[in-house]
This record gives structure tokens, C-alpha cells and sequence, in this order.
């Protein structure tokens, strides 16, 4: 193999840069080409290719959001786009890819391989950490401490006003990032679609918590709880508790910005590199993981399709701890 090439896909997570960093200059200690995919998928498709040596990745491992950029692009769904595609990449002399995104850009990639034989690793990129085969994905814990940080301003509110806040944190349909800021930001309440809920155990933990003379409380949720988005149900609360002062913070895209971590940035450089050794060692349709700090490979379709458990243990560490 004498040419590859990178693309990020999806929404963007820090530390994407760092990863593209360590493809690149695997790569090249390997004697291999690198060719970037600007905007992922609709790059791809408009043949949108940039050469990248070592000295168009110097300086950006520390910066956030991703210098190759990421689109939408439903196209891509379609055989006939995906041929447009095709063309473009064979055109470009590229023998491989590495994918760095969620479970929809390992879809893309799993469909591109089944209907060209184009050898693609993926690394992943998504804040939520939702995906099988890895125990952190990259952009996770700079999520987790950026959500914190603010969690923890608000608790200074919260407390000056005796104020009750619903702060609701990303995560898509998983609970990972909730659950985390939760017990590092000793909230009283996290909800998590991993673990079913009810408005009569949000209402019975705001009183019994007020009963041991809390003044202020922090409830977490993630926004793909089940019983709605933090909005719903703070307004169920305040209907029940009408005495307490109940305030909501959606704490938004803020969570996807910003310079990666420490630990995302060294995460990112290890799949990255993993990534290229995959590649040239003849691996193709697998996303490079981390499982017990040893690098792992995981089919696509396990990564995307098998679910990711929720540790319980940390379920359980919120009631003692909050009470």
C-alpha cells in the first residue's frame, strides 16, 4: 500500500486533529502517501483531496474541531453517489482509508468496502462514547470535564439562590457523559436512558433532599432520557414543587469544542497510529479500540450494531453518594 488517505466524518469531537496527526505521520515513517478527504463524505464524492505531509499536521494536536472538516452528506446513502466516490478515490490512486467519526461514518465506510473492496479502518471519534469494541472514544473526557467545569459554575448559583437546576448534557441515546459529570459534580439526581426513570422519583428525590435540609439540588440529564429533554421535565417538577425555584441549562455544543485533554489527545495519537499499522498489515472494515489500555480491533459491524453497557456501578455510586 503506497497511498491512503484520512477523512474525519460527523460531528466533530476534540482530539480529531491529534488522531489525524498520528495517521499522517504513521504513515509516512511507513513510506506512505497521505492524501486528506476534506468534509468527509461529500468530499469524497466532489474529489475534494489534499496532500498532507508531517508539516500539515504540525501544531494543531492541542486544537479542537478538525482542520479536515466534517458534512452531512445523504448522498452517500445512495450506490450511485457512492460510485461518483469510487471514481474520485481511484482517480486519486488511493489504496485505503482511515474513518475517523461515529457509527454513521463506520456505516458508510462498511457499505463502501461491501460494494468496492476499498480497505477502510475507522477510529472513534464521537463524544458520547457510545460505541462497542473501545472503552473511550475520542473527544469522551474532554466532554466530560468541559461539562463539568460548567456544572460546577452553576452549582455556585444554585447554592447562592437555593435554586434547583436541571442541567441537561449531550450524549445522544447514551448516558455516559451524564453519568460521569454527575457523580464528579455530586448531583443529586442523573437520568439516563440506560437506566428507566420517573417523574414521581425525580419529585420524591427533590423532597427527601430538601428534607435533610439540602437548600439547592443538581439533577443531570442526558438528552436522550426517555422521560424527555430537561426542559419537560423540569416543568413537570416545578408543577408538582411549585415552592422550589427550578431553573434549567442546556449545556449544548459547548461540550464539543474546545482544546482536547490530555487523555483524548493521547487516545487519538494511539488509534491513529493503530489505524495506519492496521491498514498496512492487511485489516480492513474494523475500528481501531482501547479495551484495558491494549489496542483492539472490532468488526464494523459489532461497533456499530452491539450495545455498550452502562457501568451499574456507577448508577449505584449516584444514590449513595447523593443522598
Amino acid at each position: 500500500m503506497k497511498k491512503i488517505a484520512v477523512f474525519t466524518s460527523g460531528g466533530d469531537a476534540p482530539g480529531m486533529n491529534a488522531c489525524v496527526r498520528a495517521v499522517v505521520r504513521t504513515a509516512i515513517y511507513n513510506g506512505v502517501e497521505v492524501m486528506g478527504i476534506i468534509r468527509g463524505y461529500k468530499g469524497m464524492i466532489e474529489g475534494d483531496f489534499v496532500k498532507l505531509d508531517s508539516y500539515s499536521v504540525s501544531n494543531i494536536i492541542q486544537k479542537g474541531g478538525t482542520i479536515l472538516k466534517s458534512a452531512r452528506c445523504d448522498e452517500f446513502r445512495s450506490k450511485e453517489w457512492r460510485q461518483v466516490a469510487y471514481d474520485k478515490v481511484m482517480d486519486a490512486g488511493i489504496e485505503g482509508m482511515v474513518a475517523i467519526g461515529g457509527n454513521g461514518t463506520f456505516t458508510g465506510a462498511d457499505l463502501f468496502l461491501q460494494d468496492f473492496n476499498i480497505p477502510t479502518i475507522g477510529c472513534p471519534g464521537t463524544i458520547d462514547n457510545d460505541l462497542y469494541g473501545t472503552d473511550y472514544t475520542i473527544g469522551y473526557d474532554t466532554a466530560v470535564n468541559t461539562a463539568l467545569d460548567a456544572i460546577d459554575k452553576i452549582r455556585d448559583t444554585a447554592d447562592s439562590h437555593d435554586r434547583v437546576f436541571f442541567v441537561e448534557v449531550m450524549g445522544r441515546d447514551a448516558g455516559y457523559i451524564a453519568i460521569q459529570c454527575g457523580i464528579g459534580g455530586g448531583a443529586e439526581l442523573v437520568m439516563v436512558p440506560e437506566n428507566p426513570d420517573s417523574f414521581e422519583s425525580v419529585i420524591d428525590t427533590l423532597k427527601n433532599g430538601r428534607e435533610n435540609k439540602k437548600t439547592s439540588a443538581m439533577v443531570v440529564v442526558a438528552e436522550g432520557e426517555e422521560l424527555g429533554n430537561a426542559n419537560v421535565i423540569a416543568q413537570k417538577a416545578k408543577e408538582a414543587l411549585p415552592h422550589m425555584d427550578i431553573r434549567v441549562t442546556n449545556l449544548g455544543h459547548i461540550q464539543r469544542g474546545g482544546a482536547p485533554t490530555a487523555l483524548d489527545r493521547i487516545l487519538a495519537s494511539r488509534m491513529g497510529m493503530a489505524a495506519v499499522e492496521g491498514l498496512l498489515a492487511g485489516r480492513k472494515s474494523e475500528m481501531v479500540g482501547i479495551i484495558n489500555d491494549q489496542v483492539a480491533y472490532t468488526p464494523f459491524a459489532d461497533a456499530i450494531h452491539k450495545k455498550k453497557p452502562l457501568n451499574k456501578e456507577l448508577i449505584k455510586m449516584v444514590n449513595i453518594l447523593s443522598i
